[in-house]
C-alpha cells in the first residue's frame, strides 16, 4: 500500500470504538460524549451496524443495530459537531462485530444510505466468521474456508464506498499466526492465520487501515508478538488494539502502564513511519469499581495510549 492509498488516515492513528449502548441519553448534539471527544481520538467507529440493517432513510436508526438512546438526527448533528470541533478526526460506521453476523443478508445499499445520511467518513468492516476453517497446508501456507468471503466482502465494500471514503478492517488477535516465525506462536485457535490470505491478496489494496483485536486471547497471548506478526504481512496503517477490562477469556488485562508501554513500543518501532497506531475497545466501557491505573476505564486507557503514541493534549479528558 502506498501513501496515496491511505491519505485519509490520520498520522499516528488512535482508533476508538464508540459503544452506542453505553452512550448517555441526549436531547441535542452538544450533550453527547461523541461531540466532545478530544483531538487525540482521531478515528472514531460508531458501533455497531448490522450487516442486514434495515434503513430506508429519514435517520430512523431503530433497525440498524446502533443502540444510541437518542434520535438519528441527534447522532447526525453530533457527528457534524465533532468534525467541526476536531477537523482532523475521521468518523466511521463499524459494521458487524461479534453479535451481528447475518452476513448472508448483507444490505450494502442500506449501509450506503446510512453513511450518507450520518455524514461519516467510511466504514469499519468487522467480519467475524464463526468457523473460519483454517489449516496449514503444503507448502506451509495457511488456508481458511473464510478466505473467499473476506476477499469478496472487502471488494464489495470498496466498490460501495470508493475513496476518499475509508475502509478499515479489524483482525483477530491470532489472525497473522500460523506461518514462518509464527507457525507455532501461542495461543492457537480456530482464528490462527485467518487474516493472512486477505492481507496478501489483491483486495488488500482496498484497505486503508488494519487493527489488531489483541484481546480476549487468553493468558499466553503476547500483544506485541501479534503486532509484529501482522506487520510482516501488512505494510500499511496498523493499529494495535487494547480492551477495557475485565477480559472474559483471562487475558491480557490491560492496565494503564501496559497500554502506555505498548503504545510507546508501536511509536518507537515506526519512528520514520507514522502509519502505526493504537485502537481501543470500547471507549465508554467501565470495569467494576474501583477505577484506577490497574483497573482502568476507557477514559484512562485512551489517555495512556495518547501518551504512549506521543500525541498532543493527552490531558484532555472525555466528558
Amino acid at each position: 500500500m502506498d501513501k496515496a492509498q491511505a491519505q485519509g488516515v490520520p498520522a499516528r492513528p488512535l482508533l476508538v470504538y464508540h459503544d452506542s449502548w453505553y452512550e448517555r441519553p441526549a436531547t441535542g448534539p452538544a450533550a453527547t460524549t461523541l461531540a466532545s471527544l478530544p483531538s487525540y481520538m482521531n478515528m472514531v467507529a460508531l458501533s455497531f451496524v448490522r450487516p442486514d440493517a434495515v434503513y430506508w432513510g429519514r435517520l430512523d436508526l431503530s433497525k440498524t443495530g446502533l443502540q444510541y438512546g437518542f434520535p438519528g438526527t441527534v447522532l447526525r448533528d453530533a457527528v457534524a459537531l465533532l468534525k467541526r470541533r476536531q477537523p482532523g478526526t475521521r468518523v466511521l460506521l463499524a459494521v458487524g462485530g461479534a453479535n451481528y453476523n447475518n452476513w448472508d443478508a448483507l444490505d450494502l445499499d442500506a449501509i450506503v444510505r446510512l453513511v450518507r445520511d450520518l455524514g461519516v467518513d467510511g466504514v469499519d468492516l468487522d467480519f467475524e466468521p464463526e468457523s473460519p476453517g483454517c489449516a496449514l497446508r503444503p507448502p506451509g501456507r495457511m488456508r481458511c474456508l473464510s478466505d473467499g468471503a473476506w476477499q469478496d466482502l472487502v471488494g464489495r465494500f470498496r466498490a460501495a464506498f470508493p475513496r476518499p471514503l475509508l475502509l478499515t478492517v479489524p483482525g483477530w488477535s491470532i489472525g497473522a499466526y500460523g506461518e514462518g516465525a509464527w507457525q507455532n506462536a501461542q495461543p492457537r485457535g480456530r482464528y490462527t492465520g485467518s487474516m493472512l490470505n486477505l492481507l496478501r491478496s489483491p483486495q488488500a489494496a482496498a484497505i486503508d487501515l488494519v487493527s489488531v483485536m489483541a484481546y480476549e486471547a487468553g493468558p499466553t497471548f503476547d500483544p506485541w508478538q501479534a503486532y509484529q506478526a501482522y506487520r510482516q504481512v501488512w505494510s500499511g496503517p496498523l493499529a494495535l488494539g487494547v480492551q477495557v477490562p475485565p477480559s472474559q477469556l483471562g487475558g491480557p488485562t490491560y492496565t494503564v502502564p501496559l497500554a502506555e508501554r505498548l503504545a510507546r513500543q508501536v511509536a518507537q518501532e515506526a519512528q520514520a513511519d507514522e502509519r502505526a497506531g493504537m485502537m481501543l475497545y470500547p471507549l465508554l466501557g467501565r470495569p467494576p469499581d474501583p477505577i484506577g491505573p490497574d483497573n482502568p476505564d476507557g477514559r484512562l486507557l485512551a489517555q495512556a495510549l495518547c501518551r504512549g503514541l506521543g500525541l498532543a493534549d493527552c490531558d484532555q479528558p472525555l466528558p
